[in-house]
């Protein structure tokens, strides 16, 4: 049913200090196009990185192609295979030593979205390279109110000496802005939702007047929420209601995540943990995904990424049975017993990947088609076997349709030595950031489409 009222792409629901972004409806489309056919959607891009590279035996498909069986690592992506690239053979040469002796994390993970060898050092003389994800935000960003969203479950070290001579900005940042420019990411859930759903004032400043009166976002909101359900269509209705509905659910899980953090540590006087900060690693990790899905649902942004853990992260999965620390782990010299308890970290993250891309799946946008359907989801380690520390044949997934510019459900074997940084260069190229090349790109990757 055709909408009662038109409405601009940035509408959003205003109260007391607080302002809620609205998801893509009906109403925004043009008056012509909604006679005809709605406006393509945007597309987004979005790279999800994990440490400590995977247990390769239990992520690599033996077949190629279509016909392809998702190993047992893989496996919990079964319901969006169809969606699903798996790209084998990928390399980053710029996160070998090349020279530089010892600091394999620091170094692989500087070069993960920047295809560029880091400066050792631990000083201020940062150097590596612009990253795909600021490359797209510099070129596309001034299309959302922010040019791109950068989330983690460990915070970011911008300084000091984290692995062998490399400075702690190379292992906890992804995103480098300029060649000596790390962007910091942000993992208080809390701090995001904030971000994205505060009022701000004619400077862009943040009114935290909603935290201090200690109301939600949607009880702000709720009359001119009200108000707005009164002019809409049926259909957008429901949508706004359906979109409602889950930001009042995220809202109740960060608060219940907070009051659970803070009854645990009653007893420990004198430990202080920041406000916002799960100490459950799986429902942090879960509501990252959301915040970047409510981004991209409400196009506040196209361009984002999220490491799930700082290269060379030692933490303990005690809550998949796994007690011992990640990085450790990695280090299995063959030992079978290793080996099986990273294979159980490296499925659990895929778990979280599975249930970013469900969540994607369940958004429609106005003509009808899944917002994964206009999404580039790119998941990775920056090295390939912890224990060999090597930098060839890395673990890569590339998820989403691209607004149908990649044709997936395939496994793809490259030749050795293809770089990874072509991968990074079609992604660039399919958001519109036509750049002749990336770090050490050698062109665009092929066998995409």
């Amino acid at each position: 049913m055709t909408t009662a009222r038109r409405l601009s792409r940035r509408t959003v629901l205003r109260g007391i200090g607080a302002s809620l972004a609205l998801p893509a409806l009906e109403a925004m489309q043009p008056h012509v196009a909604r006679a005809a056919q709605p406006a393509a959607p945007p597309r987004r891009m979005a790279f999800l990185m994990v440490p400590n590279g995977v247990h390769l035996p239990d992520w690599t498909p033996a077949d190629e192609g279509y016909d392809y069986t998702l190993p047992y690592i893989l496996d919990p992506l079964t319901a969006h295979q169809d969606d699903l690239l798996v790209l084998s053979g990928l390399t980053h040469d710029k996160g070998r030593a090349n020279g530089d002796a010892a600091g394999d994390h620091a170094r692989a993970c500087a070069a993960f979205l920047t295809g560029c060898q880091p400066r050792k050092t631990h000083g201020a003389n940062l150097q590596v390279g612009i990253s795909a994800d600021q490359l797209a935000a510099a070129h596309v960003g001034d299309a959302t109110l922010f040019p791109s969203l950068e989330l983690g479950c460990d915070g970011s070290h911008v300084s000091g000496n984290c692995d062998s001579g490399y400075s702690c900005a190379y292992s906890s940042c992804i995103s480098w802005s300029s060649a000596s420019t790390p962007v910091s990411k942000s993992n208080n859930p809390r701090a995001v939702f904030e971000r994205l759903f505060s009022f701000r004032d004619n400077k862009g400043v943040a009114d935290s007047r909603s935290r201090l009166l200690k109301k939600s976002i949607l009880d702000s909101v709720a009359e001119e929420a009200r108000g707005l359900q009164s002019l809409l269509g049926k259909t957008d209705q429901r949508k706004l209601d359906e979109y409602l509905t889950g930001v009042g659910q995220i809202e109740r899980r960060i608060a219940r995540a907070e009051q659970q953090t803070t009854e645990r540590l009653t007893n420990l006087p004198g430990l202080i943990k920041p406000e916002g900060i799960p100490d459950n690693y799986p429902e942090h990790v879960r509501l990252m995904c959301d915040m970047m899905v409510l981004a991209f649902q409400c196009d506040l942004t196209r361009i984002s990424t999220f490491m799930l853990a700082n290269e060379g992260s030692n933490r303990s999965y005690s809550f998949i049975d796994v007690p011992d620390g990640h990085h450790d782990l990695s280090h299995h010299q063959g030992k079978a017993e290793k080996q099986n308890k990273i294979r159980q970290i490296n499925r659990f993250h895929i778990q979280q990947l599975a249930y970013l891309l469900e969540r994607l799946a369940s958004v429609r946008e106005p003509d009808g088609s899944r917002l994964l359907d206009h999404s580039m989801i790119c998941y990775g380690s920056a090295i390939s076997d912890g224990n060999a520390h090597n930098n060839e044949n890395l673990p890569i997934l590339l998820a989403g349709g691209g607004g149908g510019s990649l044709r997936t459900g395939r496994h793809v074997r490259y030749e050795q030595e293809t770089p990874m940084a072509n991968l990074l260069l079609s992604m660039l190229h399919r958001i519109g950031v036509p750049v002749p090349r990336l770090g050490d790109s050698t062109g665009q990757l092929s066998n995409l489409v």
